[in-house]
């Protein structure tokens, strides 16, 4: 792209839309124009970027005349409906749905793993899922100098995920709580406040395994170019904000010591060692929530694996940043 790009953004009204302007003007992305999408009822509404106010505009099918990159954030049926139209109309869309990732003809990026598979493009660019994309920035620098054979992954997953929704759910549960009244849930299936409970996508009958742990399985293996990669995830709802946390068990081919893994990662893009065992501080949510980088942690030799080749480690990352809009943002600046 030789020029400043016209920029739309789909679901500009969303949680993971707010983060997209953020993660725009942070990083000083050029941009002729900035073009906001959002459903009807949020037509009208004004959104500041760079200092001014911009109108929030319906998206329809006309909405993305001229547009050179189409930043898409409002769901499965809206990508497959207008992901689509948007190419036709000449843009580029980097889409933070499930609903391309596993196409063979859309490439699935983390630009510090993969950013090469961009220039096989269609037109369309696939977003991972969040948990997918904190969980293996940390373990593609491994994976290069030692290769993984297994993964086990447990996910600590954040109410953002679910949506601004369910971030005011957890709010509101939590005060209700607190103040001894009742409270009914509506967008999670449980009770959010003080609770925890198994990540409320669908369970596959024939294998246990919920949508959003087969997803990181796919995925991961999709990214890597490696379907030989033995994986398995236990998914977890709780109740914190924004930030996902997960517990990887890694098994590499040949032995890795947890000194190896630290000299690594710690040389790594877009991650940061956070492993200080004498004031028992390591990832949290707290500190991984508004910034980019994945924090690790835990580094240490799995004592149930005799051969030395397994490591356990604990990771958090934003899910709203670089497991959505900072991850997206990234990828379009690979098109400029």
């Amino acid at each position: 792209m030789n020029h400043p790009p016209i920029v739309a953004i789909v679901g500009a009204t969303g949680a993971v839309g707010v983060e997209f302007i953020d993660c725009l003007t942070q990083r000083n992305f050029p941009i002729k124009e900035l073009r906001l999408l959002a459903s009807a009822r949020s037509a009208g509404k004004t959104m500041q970027f760079r200092g001014k106010d911009i109108a929030v505009q319906e998206l329809t099918e006309g909405s993305f005349k001229g547009v050179d990159i189409a930043l898409f954030s409002a769901g499965g049926s809206i990508s497959k409906k207008f992901g689509p139209i948007a190419v036709q109309a000449g843009a580029v869309v980097v889409d933070n749905s499930s609903a391309f990732r596993m196409d063979p003809t859309v490439p699935l990026v983390i630009p510090e793993v993969n950013p090469g598979d961009v220039k096989g493009h269609a037109g369309i660019l696939a977003n991972p899922n969040c948990s997918t994309i904190i969980a293996i920035t940390p373990l593609w620098p491994l994976h290069k100098v030692n290769p993984i054979v297994r993964l086990i992954a447990a996910t600590y997953q954040a109410a953002s995920g679910a949506g601004a929704a369910a971030m005011e759910e957890l709010r509101e549960s939590t005060r209700a709580h607190l103040e001894g009244r009742t409270y009914q849930n509506k967008v999670l299936p449980h009770p959010y406040a003080f609770n925890l409970f198994s990540h409320n996508t669908k369970i596959d009958p024939a294998t246990g395994y919920n949508e959003e742990e087969i997803k990181m399985a796919k995925e991961t293996r999709k990214i890597f170019h490696n379907d030989a990669i033995r994986i398995s995830a236990t998914c977890v709802r709780v109740p914190v904000l924004r930030a996902h946390s997960e517990a990887l068990t890694v098994e590499f081919k040949n032995p890795m010591p947890p000194l190896s893994v630290r000299e690594i990662l710690s040389k790594a893009p877009g991650v940061k060692i956070v492993d200080d065992p004498e004031r028992n501080y390591f990832p949290m949510p707290k500190d991984a929530s508004g910034q980019g980088d994945i924090l690790v942690g835990r580094i240490r030799q799995d004592s149930s694996d005799p051969t030395g080749k397994s490591i356990a480690m604990f990771v958090a990352g934003d899910q709203l940043l670089k497991g959505a809009a900072l991850n997206a943002v990234q990828i379009a600046e690979l098109l400029l």
